[in-house]
């Protein structure tokens, strides 16, 4: 019978299930020590219908989630037995895809009679700065920017955290998404954006993300996406070619800069002198660059996970598995997966 009462352990074995969208991916932690990181993915199918199909997405979790599992404990080398804890991604996401993790991760846990830790997606794209330097320790600023959520964080404990700011409508990631369609270019949008606006110059007039407000931390990207359509269309009525490249570039200036600017105003006016950064929209090199350049003016300390830490990986689910598992968080059995959860 499932044992609910565990005993803590200081340095435990962590494994990470991640299946919120078309990665499968498992990883294997010991304390804040990363042993594997691994991701079977559905990308290529799901970019012969510009975009994720969420029955084939679930189809192919359910295809290789053992397979990952079961390459991330060769990689670490760590056995089943020795697993103190099972995390794994309940929400949010594409609900079936949320479930085929969710109901491996609570078969392997009930097996094992190690704690269930049901982590929610966007608290593991914070996490994963916790990897990166294993002494971290709040408080910090966190520019969070993904497909579903843009936002400011103050992080002031290990589990506690208050939103200074986030976006009214679109989030940074959809806005990458929906200009990359206006532009032709291939699913996933974000990284195709990036690679064309690197050879445009910023010279197309584009609102910046931000509300009329200045002094406000709240981002708008609606009537950034709303210009680079009207802008692109018209072009096209009257005759001329729409140079996507300068469009490409002069939209990843208006939508991210002023992100950077205010998360960096942030943390000089908190007194805090540590910002990190989480989210898909993480990866992309001009806003890493512009978040190192602006956080070395203000004599900030900037960690960043790895490219591959930013997008959808198990990493980072393991690394809030274990905030949560030091905390004592653990789920019941009968926890359900969930397709939208609130950030706080």
């Amino acid at each position: 019978m499932y044992n609910s009462n565990f005993k803590i352990k200081s340095d435990p074995v962590i494994l990470g299930l991640e299946s919120s969208c078309d990665e499968t991916a498992a990883a294997v932690i010991r304390g804040r020590t990363l042993l594997s990181s691994k991701i079977i993915s559905s990308a290529t199918e799901q970019a012969k219908y510009g975009g994720v199909v969420p029955e084939i997405a679930s189809r192919a979790h359910t295809e290789a989630v053992d397979e990952v599992v079961s390459l991330a404990l060769s990689e670490a080398g760590v056995t089943l037995k020795e697993i103190d804890a099972v995390a794994v991604t309940y929400g949010a996401g594409l609900l079936g895809a949320l479930l085929v993790g969710l109901s491996f991760a609570k078969s392997l846990a009930y097996t094992l009679n190690v704690p269930l830790i049901a982590v929610n997606h966007i608290r593991g794209h914070m996490a994963a700065a916790y990897l990166v330097d294993k002494d971290l320790k709040p408080p910090f600023i966190t520019l969070l920017a993904s497909g579903g959520h843009t936002a400011i964080l103050h992080t002031k404990t290990f589990t506690e955290f208050e939103i200074l700011g986030g976006t009214s409508d679109d989030a940074a990631g959809e806005a990458f998404d929906k200009v990359a369609r206006v532009l032709g270019l291939s699913y996933p949008g974000g990284v195709n954006v990036e690679r064309l606006a690197k050879e445009g110059e910023n010279s197309v007039p584009l609102p910046k993300c931000q509300v009329k407000n200045t002094q406000t931390l709240q981002f708008s990207y609606s009537g950034l996406k709303t210009a680079v359509i009207n802008y692109c269309h018209n072009k096209e009525q009257k005759g001329e070619k729409v140079d996507r490249e300068n469009v490409a570039c002069s939209f990843q200036h208006a939508a991210v800069d002023p992100l950077v600017k205010k998360t960096v105003e942030s943390a000089v006016a908190l007194n805090v002198n540590t910002v990190t950064a989480g989210g898909g929209v993480i990866a992309n090199g001009y806003l890493r660059a512009r978040l190192e350049e602006e956080c070395t003016k203000a004599g900030l300390k900037l960690i960043l996970p790895e490219k591959k830490y930013c997008t959808d990986n198990a990493a980072m689910i393991a690394a809030e598995g274990l905030i949560q598992y030091l905390s004592g968080n653990f789920a019941p059995m009968d926890i359900n997966a969930r397709a939208q959860i609130p950030l706080k």
